[in-house]
């Protein structure tokens, strides 16, 4: 273990929480009520899954401006970025693949058809929580929904209007700022933000990134039974792109476009005490494209130019009754879901250009049911099955069951198993490509997961501690290759098949109010069980070998304090060990190892002005990577160094 490593969990252990408590809510004290796991409201001492809550404000207000980044904090998850701000970020939980999570904003679906999402974009202004959810939930969120589900919850205001606003400044010419106003009476509450951020990036040229977020929520109770949610989320991001896979800086004028609306309507009416009728509309449009233009006149060889865009939509209703009943609630509900996707591209080169295009669309019926109920005084159960039928795999059923044990001595013991499922994209079903021909017959991946969980209050629940193991066997999944058995075939087979395992170790103390600790550790064992049609070591898939980019060992700790009610002061320390990963700069590509790194931030938050009527204005700065480490998460793209940024925030 490097000297680096600990210093840094020195430090993050006597750090100078309120805050904190705030910001991460998994553990009994409250006993915090979550809808995401069972998509009711439902006390977490009665969730057989495992479950973190993150506050929005909390980490606002410790200077955290991303998604990607809260979410570094959670167990058994690993975020993986292609170096400067704005680069490709994909999400790992518990070893699945990247498209194994599904990304929920306000209850719409945010990942593209077939699971894939960038999650480096989503700013945290405007949220309210973020709810994870870890382990199988396709029998309530269908496709994608494998390894677990992220749920972004957009903010509702309560009582007299409130207006706040922040700007910052920092490293690597960063500056941003945000506006946002709520409030709200017993009937109506609101939300609206409006944010923008700009960066010239980590790299020497062509690394600008900027991004325009705005959201809204409005809530309203027409009557006592009714209840009606509004809810968008609109994102336009520009990111220039000057390395090529490797990350060779070697392009001056190549950038990405990305744009993304997301929408639900949620309305709900009570018919009696115990019978509920919900209805979900939601929406979700993604238009985006590369552009890399000949970089001179003289630029002529080679494949010297590319362009693509491309359009996706998802279009779902969602219909579901909930019966109450003494200690358990039966949901039962249909859902049905429309997805669409244009694009086109073209390359350019001395041999001549060329071009491919698709046009799709399917559409998905599914129906599923699930009972949550309270047994006996501290025994929950919850059973789920669902039945999708899709226009192209036909179809296909999931099942979810656990129990949820809450003893007097304040143990809880817990246990779940379940089945899932990732349908294909479209560009792998439907492809013209010559290099890569869709196969309209390829199966869905799918996973059968279970988790067994203990969890210990002790000190007058001032101590929390809990341990969760789990295995998934992820089956079907699909591979591409180069040269099909035969030159009609298709180039993607559903084939290979892995398995990740691990434990997941969380404590938690708040030996006096104003201080809070927190530790988590996460081992994890990864193994390719069949590597399909890859034979090379090199390959993305070896035989006994780990899948790439997942560690197996990581650590995270965090502390806040809360100083003369003036200031909050924060830490917080990850080391993520050694992984496998690619290096594509040989032919074929070649595995190697990337070495393990420590990323400690700090972070303050002062209020330097409060008046009785509730105005705040108050200074923040935060500085991560401290230490100045060096580290990739994906093989040729270094990672930020030592970033420090400061502003200002006001609340009226």
């Amino acid at each position: 273990m490097n000297t680096r490593f600990v210093l840094a969990s020195v430090i993050a252990s006597v750090a100078l929480g309120d805050g904190l408590e705030a910001q991460v809510r998994d553990t009994v004290r409250l006993s915090p009520v979550v809808v995401t796991a069972a998509r009711l409201p439902t006390s977490v001492d009665s969730i057989a899954t495992s479950v973190t809550v993150l506050e929005g404000a909390a980490l606002r207000q410790q200077g955290v401006r991303y998604v990607a980044d809260a979410l570094r904090r959670v167990p058994g998850i690993q975020v993986v970025q292609s170096g400067s701000f704005g680069g490709a970020t994909a999400l790992f939980m518990r070893g699945g693949e990247s498209d194994y999570v599904k990304v929920l904003i306000d209850g719409a679906p945010v990942n593209a058809p077939g699971g894939s999402f960038n999650i480096s974009h989503l700013t945290l202004d405007n949220v309210e929580r973020i709810e994870v959810v870890r382990g199988p939930a396709s029998v309530l969120y269908g496709s994608d929904a494998v390894s677990g589900v992220v749920q972004i919850f957009t903010r509702r205001g309560s009582g007299v209007p409130r207006f706040d606003v922040g700007v910052r400044a920092g490293s690597y010419a960063s500056v941003s700022a945000d506006v946002g106003l709520s409030g709200g009476t017993r009937n109506v509450r609101y939300g609206f933000g409006l944010s923008r951020s700009t960066t010239d990036g980590i790299l020497a040229f062509n690394n600008d990134y900027d991004n325009t977020t705005w959201s809204g929520s409005l809530y309203a109770e027409p009557d006592e039974r009714t209840d009606v949610t509004l809810s968008v989320r609109y994102a336009d991001t520009e990111f220039h792109v000057p390395t090529d896979g490797s990350g060779n800086l070697v392009d001056r004028n190549a950038f990405n476009l990305h744009e993304q609306l997301s929408g639900t309507l949620d309305v709900g009416r009570f018919l009696s005490d115990r019978v509920e009728l919900r209805l979900l509309l939601s929406m979700n449009e993604f238009d985006g494209g590369f552009d890399d233009q000949p970089d001179g006149p003289a630029d002529t060889l080679g494949f010297f130019g590319f362009r693509s865009v491309q359009n996706q939509t998802r279009r779902g209703v969602d219909a579901r009754m909930n019966v109450h009943a003494g200690g358990a609630v039966l949901t039962g509900g249909v859902h049905l879901e429309e997805q669409k996707e244009r694009s086109f591209d073209e390359s350019m080169s001395e041999f001549g250009n060329s071009t491919s295009s698709l046009d799709v669309q399917r559409l998905n019926v599914a129906a599923y049911g699930q009972i949550h109920a309270m047994l006996i005084r501290g025994l929950a159960i919850t059973a789920g099955a669902r039945i999708d039928e899709n226009e192209e795999f036909g179809t296909f059923f999931t099942f979810r069951g656990g129990l949820s044990y809450l003893l007097t001595t304040g143990t809880r013991l817990r246990g779940s198993v379940g089945r899932a499922f990732k349908e294909p994209t479209f560009f792998e079903n439907f492809s013209t490509n010559i290099f890569a021909r869709g196969n309209p017959n390829l199966e869905p991946e799918r996973s059968l997961t279970w988790e067994l969980a203990v969890e210990q209050e002790l000190w007058q629940n001032r101590l929390h501690l809990g341990a969760t193991f789990f295995e998934q066997r992820f089956r079907d999944l699909i591979q591409y290759t180069f040269a099909p058995p035969n030159p009609t075939d298709p180039n993607f087979f559903n084939l290979p098949a892995a398995t990740a395992r691990g434990v997941e170790v969380e404590a938690a103390v708040r030996p006096t109010r104003t201080l809070m600790i927190r530790t988590n550790v996460t081992g994890l064992d990864t193994e390719v069980d069949n590597p399909g049609f890859d034979t090379n070591e090199g390959d993305e898939f070896v035989r006994d070998s780990t899948l790439l980019r997942r560690p197996p060992f990581t650590f995270t700790a965090e502390a806040s304090y809360r100083l003369f009610d003036r200031a909050t002061l924060s830490t917080v320390v990850q080391h993520v060990g050694g992984r496998a990963d690619r290096d594509f700069a040989t032919f074929p590509a070649t595995r190697i190892t990337l070495d393990p790194y420590t990323d400690l931030a700090i972070a303050a938050d002062i209020d330097v002005y409060r008046t009785g009527s509730g105005t705040t204005v108050a200074v923040q700065w935060r500085v991560d990577n401290l230490l100045d480490e060096a580290y990739q998460e994906v093989f040729g793209f270094r990672a930020p160094g030592r970033r420090i940024a400061a502003g200002v925030r006001a609340l009226f």
